[in-house]
């Protein structure tokens, strides 16, 4: 931290970084001692306490910490906060379901899902939705949507089935380049046993299910739920008729929809352009 800042000035990562330091020392333990219970290096420990740490301490770095120091889900609950903060209010109900779900099945129909979009790519969509918005900003709400791919380093990952039609391929977001990576990246994650990626291509014709996005969440202790979004915000449905209507819809988007291979030989296709 910068000797000149004083703690009513701390951002949220500064404050996070003191007080990570303050309970340290008050447990009478080194930054080595805790990058040991925490499974980071003394150098990560030291970032951290400092709020230089980029993007952001992890959620496993901050339940190490609670189990370090005996708080409970504190520090946790504290980095969980920071985050939801980076996030619309209407968007947290989702994020924290999403954190929890045994299986994602999302239709998109203009933009690839959030948490399969590269930094390059979300910070165009965040400039272009947030044209006043500061380039720290910017690069919070970047860092806060890149976060979400944690779920994926869980215990027990989700299955990702996703979805895409061929306009979220063909919208130009950010330029070629960002395109081209942007599509790298879509044939990579493709390629993990967690994720099965289909494209509905224009030749499909008139939709067979839904025209509007959506994203199903499943949990193997709860029911399953229907996430919907609006130009004013987003909503989770557990009406358990409609979210068995969306489901049908799902295997019909399913159906229609190029088979997983046939999807990335059009991914490959596209890029090819794009570099072209």
């Amino acid at each position: 931290m910068d000797e000149t800042t004083t703690p009513d000035h701390l951002n949220p990562l500064q404050s996070f970084g003191r007080d990570v330091k303050q309970v340290r020392l008050a447990r009478k333990l080194t930054q080595k001692h805790l990058a040991k219970a925490t499974g980071y290096t003394d150098g990560y420990v030291s970032k951290v306490e400092s709020g230089t740490l980029l993007p952001r301490p992890s959620q496993k770095f901050a339940k190490g910490c609670d189990n370090a120091f005996g708080t409970g889900e504190l520090f946790a609950g504290m980095l969980r906060r920071i985050d939801e903060g980076d996030h619309p209010s209407w968007f947290v109900p989702y994020l924290n379901l999403e954190r929890k779900a045994s299986r994602i099945l999302d239709y998109s129909t203009s933009l690839p899902m959030g948490i399969l979009q590269t930094r390059d790519y979300a910070r165009a969509v965040f400039r272009a939705y947030h044209s006043g918005a500061s380039a720290e900003t910017i690069e919070d709400k970047v860092d806060a949507r890149l976060r979400r791919r944690e779920v994926f380093e869980r215990e027990a990952p989700p299955l990702l089935w996703a979805i895409m039609h061929e306009a979220c391929l063909r919208t130009v977001v950010g330029g070629v380049e960002v395109m081209s990576g942007q599509l790298e990246h879509l044939l990579s994650v493709a390629v993990s046993p967690q994720v099965n990626l289909q494209i509905m291509p224009f030749s499909a014709g008139a939709p067979a299910a839904s025209t509007k996005p959506f994203i199903v969440l499943h949990f193997t202790d709860s029911p399953t739920v229907l996430y919907t979004e609006t130009r004013v915000g987003g909503r989770i449905h557990d009406s358990a008729h409609t979210v068995e209507s969306a489901l049908d819809d799902y295997d019909l988007l399913r159906a229609h929809a190029l088979a997983p291979d046939q999807s990335l030989s059009l991914i490959e296709k596209m890029l090819r352009e794009y570099r072209a």
